[in-house]
């Protein structure tokens, strides 16, 4: 069977998978369907002839992948084989007899090619630091030096017995920071000091101990009974804290910290664009959604703008949840393929007869687990839940959640497990926004919910419950664009239709959307909040003294709030559903202020009475003269303060400007003069002489 022009085989994994012969037709109309019942053993002559021909495929069943992969590689290298499963995800089901539609959209989805995602290098060269409070650090350390090269600091020494062989420098100290990642770790150690060789029954150490000692390492296993030096730590490449009161994870850290020596290649998680970033303007901060949500402090102010260390980020996707703008876009897998899949799945599901479509987003490891375990020990996937796996489930947005609804998704589940503890506050946040515009629209309450379990009948119980809330219209709409278009489409299908439209809907503070409110009767015009305004929502006009406002363009980072010499501005966060919201709206606007002296237009009358009010009193402003230049235009102040008697300013006298009437009146002043002087000399003649 050919799907997008990808080859597919699917297998019922030898009966185990009931297929409807008749409602497999009906569902899979018009394609040349074949059912394997063994493909990984004695029909994999059939996987073979599919491989040889080297176009791209899909094969339904994940557990023999390694197989598959073995075998491809010995026929055709080069052919493109992807994966997906079908039987936990929909075969393995008490409710398996209506999951054809589900199995459809899940071989269809599966036939999109996920762009690549851009990833960053980190190098290791087995350079170790084992930090510990006695003996044990000594112990751990002696294990790791015959493979790699090792440096052991140990905070207290006196009960600790050196060695017959000292074949690692061991220092004494206290780590008082740790900074860094995989291949680049930086710690700080106080009170440091080398042992001394001397050192008999027990390690001692000279007089002499310095601060602020700073010690390099590619890898830091940290086996102290304090806090870990690192928040997140289970979330910092190259970094190893275990409880030592536990030999069995003290083990694995030792096994898996010598594979890390080498080149690693990470992925670039989060791409970050500076330009649509509102974190700050003019060193005021606005915007921090992204800094409150990180859990492993990867993310740093930097002047205007954020910071995003790839190093250390993990890759929850926490920041592109909240950025209210796609500054900080989820880039596994890049662009906007998440849409793209979501948009495949659902509507192959609409369109082959599914109903009541519940979206399942889970990860790829305690999510996928517990399908697997409800499949094969309990009841399974209901026909009517689509499992979407992600990277991680804390990446899932506002954005997300309103197109899935757009798409025609009933209800969504998220289902979080030990791996996000402590770092689901971004993500309820945006449950608490979709749940104001779907409550706010009449669709109802609860449309998306988290699910924290680790008991896959619970999970199940959940999953099979049955639920009354209005019907969703499946929308039509490509998400394309940036983060706010994408919502914007997304919204305005669910407000076209709602059961019960309304033009305004009251969000939850803190939502990046909304309008402000000004105290207009106390607004100056200075313009400081349109220049701190990161959005182009609030503007000026060039021509006249007055701003305005976009109400969709307002992400409510607060800068304009913030930044207002006269406090009269407040946020309002709410949607606005109206073709108000879409145009600019003259927020205030004054007649211009006249010179006093050329009348001149200049400023607006409440800044120059504002100043005035504010400068009356003020010694440099203590006679009416310096007032009144306060209400002249810049070129009538300058030439007023040159014309000021006595202005150490003025300098020269400065010369009087001549006319055409003053040469003329020097011209015959000049002709009387030469008269005269012929008359004296007597050189003048009669005309009868002449």
């Amino acid at each position: 069977m050919k799907i997008n022009d990808k080859n597919v085989l699917v297998c019922d994994c030898e009966g185990t998978i009931k297929f409807d012969k008749k409602a497999l037709s009906k569902v899979f109309k018009g394609m040349d369907l074949e059912i394997n019942t063994h493909l990984c053993r004695s029909q994999i002559e059939n996987f073979s002839k599919s491989v040889s021909e080297g176009k791209p495929m899909v094969v339904a069943c994940t557990q023999e992948a390694p197989f598959f992969i073995e075998t491809a590689a010995e026929i055709e290298p080069s052919t493109n084989v992807s994966y997906t499963n079908i039987r936990e995800r929909a075969g393995w089901s008490d409710d398996a007899k209506g999951s054809l539609p589900k199995i459809k959209a899940l071989l269809t989805e599966s036939t999109l090619d996920a762009p690549l995602a851009t990833s960053v290098s980190m190098t290791s060269e087995g350079s170790v630091l084992v930090y510990g409070d006695d003996e044990i650090a000594l112990e751990i350390a002696k294990q790791l030096s015959s493979r790699l090269n090792v440096t052991c600091i140990i905070k207290d020494t006196k009960d600790v017995m050196p060695p017959r062989l000292m074949d690692l420098p061991v220092f004494v100290g206290t780590i008082s920071s740790l900074s860094g990642h995989l291949g680049a770790f930086e710690a700080i150690v106080d009170k440091y000091a080398p042992v001394q060789v001397s050192s008999r029954t027990n390690f001692e150490m000279g007089q002499q101990k310095t601060d602020g000692v700073k010690l390099n390492a590619d890898l830091v296993v940290d086996v102290s009974t304090d806090e870990a030096l690192v928040t997140a730590p289970e979330k910092r490449d190259g970094y190893f804290h275990p409880d030592i009161g536990n030999p069995m994870l003290v083990q694995k850290a030792l096994f898996e910290i010598t594979d890390l020596v080498g080149e690693f290649e990470k992925p670039r998680y989060i791409k970050y664009d500076p330009e649509i970033c509102v974190h700050a303007r003019s060193t005021q901060v606005g915007c921090s959604r992204c800094l409150d949500v990180c859990p492993t402090g990867a993310i740093t102010s930097g002047n205007d703008e954020v910071v995003i260390n790839p190093y250390i980020c993990a890759g929850c996707g926490s920041c592109a949840s909240v950025c209210p703008t796609g500054a900080a876009k989820y880039e596994l897998p890049a662009g906007n393929f998440i849409y793209e899949r979501l948009k495949l799945l659902l509507d192959t599901y609409s369109e082959t007869g599914g109903e009541n479509a519940i979206l399942l987003v889970h990860d790829t490891r305690h999510g996928e687990d517990m399908i697997s375990v409800m499949a094969r020990m309990g009841r399974g996937l209901p026909a009517n839940v689509l499992p979407f796996a992600v990277n991680e489930v804390t990446q899932i947005g506002f954005d997300f959640m309103s197109v899935a609804l757009g798409y025609g998704a009933e209800k969504i589940y998220i289902l979080t497990g030990p791996g996000n503890v402590g770092e689901t506050d971004g993500l309820l946040g945006q449950i608490e926004l979709i749940e104001a515009i779907s409550s706010g629209l009449s669709y109802g309450e609860n449309r998306v919910s988290i699910i924290d379990l680790i008991d896959p009948d619970a999970l199940a119980e959940v999953l099979y419950d049955k639920f009354d809330l209005p019907p969703m219209a499946k929308g039509d709409f490509i998400a394309m664009g940036g983060k706010r278009e994408i919502v914007n489409l997304a919204v305005n299908h669910l407000h076209e239709h709602a059961p019960s439209p309304v033009d305004l809907v009251a969000l939850p503070t803190g939502a990046p959307f909304g309008t402000i409110e000004v105290n207009t009767d106390g607004c100056t015009l200075c313009l400081s909040c349109v220049s701190a305004c990161p959005t182009g929502a609030l503007k000026d006009n060039p021509d006249a003294p007055q701003f305005t406002f976009t109400e969709t363009n307002c992400v409510q980072c607060g800068l304009c709030k913030t930044i207002c010499p006269e406090s009269v501005i407040t946020l309002k966060p709410r949607y606005n559903f109206t073709d108000e919201g879409r145009s600019a709206k003259i927020v205030k606007e004054e007649d211009p202020f006249e010179c006093v002296k050329c009348g001149k237009p200049f400023g607006v009358k409440s800044s120059i009475s504002k100043m005035v009010e504010q400068l009356t009193g003020h010694s440099m402003f203590s006679d009416e003269n310096a007032l009144d230049r306060i209400k002249m235009c810049p070129d009538c102040r300058v030439v007023d303060i040159f014309d000021e008697p006595n202005t150490p300013l003025a300098g020269a006298p400065r010369p009087k400007t001549r006319t055409t009437e003053d040469y003329l009146k020097e011209r015959d002043e000049l002709r009387e003069e030469a008269g005269d002087f012929i008359k004296e000399q007597g050189l003048d003649r009669s005309e009868d002489e002449v």
